[in-house]
């Protein structure tokens, strides 16, 4: 057994999983009466796209998003979401009561609620505030990992909600520090609003890293429920053997795969600048704000603020009909808010509400 599969759960080493009747039916055949499905479709389903049980990993969307994300097939495990590729790690690697997670608060709660779920060690690590903004400290992350005997490691970069990268000389050194005892999991759900490249490029000398994408932010399927787990085959294949049988409804598939074709990406990454865009208008409009005590630069496409008074701001915003992210039950966050970008319109509506004068730089279509 290779260094790789020796992280993962001893009671998992060589699980089969579930053989469901579309894994194990392959060949092709006329008549399908192998899966117990209804011989008519739904009245409801004029095209019958939803009769049947759908390929549990379809490989035509395994074709593209392997194309979009510069790795092969074999790398990837599509899933429901990143939720979905959390939960299979923490499942899969973590034995409960034993192996521990490491997440970096304030950040994405997946992770802790995973680890809880499966009683799996928490090791909190907090984000140090500086003056250039958040910071992800990766030496007390190393120190409390191995301290910790922790099997995962979460970094989120760009980070939810505070908005910083992490170098991928930092996350190629955490690998390095780790290797034999954790994965180092990398949550690139905002990976298209930064400038810096992908954590995929250090898959091939790190086999102990992982990578999260989604479809649901920059692409705009946050219904579809379309992420994928990308890292070693050999733990993709274990992981494959953890999922749920049929995990992507065929509807879901179909969106993506249209929202995959070439056109349509051209013009998602034209609104990925534009959101871009403004948010550095924000970024430079929001600190004439009343009120507010800073704004936090970011890489993905939501601002950190800090206020006098957030609640104050939080119900203004409220009353001019504006719902956004209260993080002041998260660690160090107790005055602060969150704030995705919008279009330019809802930009403005939000400077209006918070007393800024309107500027009129940055995308106004």
């Amino acid at each position: 057994m290779s260094e790789l599969l020796d992280l993962l759960r001893p009671d998992l080493r060589g699980f089969a999983g579930y053989s469901s009747a579309r894994r194990s039916g392959t060949q092709p055949a006329q008549v399908w009466l192998n899966a117990n499905e209804n011989p008519w479709p739904n009245p409801a389903d004029p095209a019958a796209h939803c009769r049947r049980y759908p390929e549990p990993q379809p490989q035509a969307l395994q074709n593209a998003l392997a194309d979009l994300y510069g790795v092969s097939t074999g790398q990837l495990l599509i899933g429901r979401g990143s939720d979905e590729a959390i939960d299979l790690l923490v499942r899969a690697l973590c034995q409960p009561g034993i192996d521990a997670v490491v997440s970096t608060p304030p950040v994405f709660g997946m992770y802790a609620v995973c680890a809880r779920l499966q009683n799996a060690p928490l090791i909190e690590v907090p984000l140090r505030d500086g003056a250039a903004g958040f910071v992800t400290d990766i030496d007390a992350i190393a120190d409390a990992a191995l301290q910790g005997k922790a099997r995962l490691v979460f970094l989120c970069a760009p980070a939810n909600p505070t908005g910083q990268g992490v170098s991928l000389d930092a996350i190629a050194a955490l690998a390095r520090t780790l290797r034999g005892q954790a994965m180092v999991v990398v949550d690139e759900a905002y990976g298209e609003f930064s400038a810096q490249a992908s954590a995929t490029t250090l898959l091939a000398a790190h086999r102990n890293i992982a990578v999260l994408r989604t479809l649901s932010k920059a692409h705009a399927l946050a219904a579809a429920r379309i992420g994928s787990l990308i890292a070693d085959p050999e733990l993709i294949a274990v992981l494959r053997n953890c999922q749920a049988p049929y995990p992507l409804p065929t509807p879901c598939v179909e969106l993506a795969l249209a929202a995959l074709a070439p056109a349509v990406l051209a013009i998602t990454r034209q609104r990925v600048a534009n959101v871009i865009a403004e948010r550095e208008r924000l970024l430079a409009a929001l600190p004439d704000c009343p009120g507010v005590c800073r704004v936090y630069p970011s890489q993905g496409n939501y601002l950190l603020l800090r206020f006098v008074d957030a609640d104050a701001a939080f119900s203004r915003l409220l009353d001019a009909g504006i719902m956004v992210r209260d993080m002041r039950a998260q660690p160090q966050l107790r005055d602060a808010l969150r704030i995705s970008i919008g279009s330019p319109a809802e930009n403005d509506r939000v400077l209006a509400a918070l007393g800024v004068s309107i500027r009129t730089q940055g995308v106004r279509a």
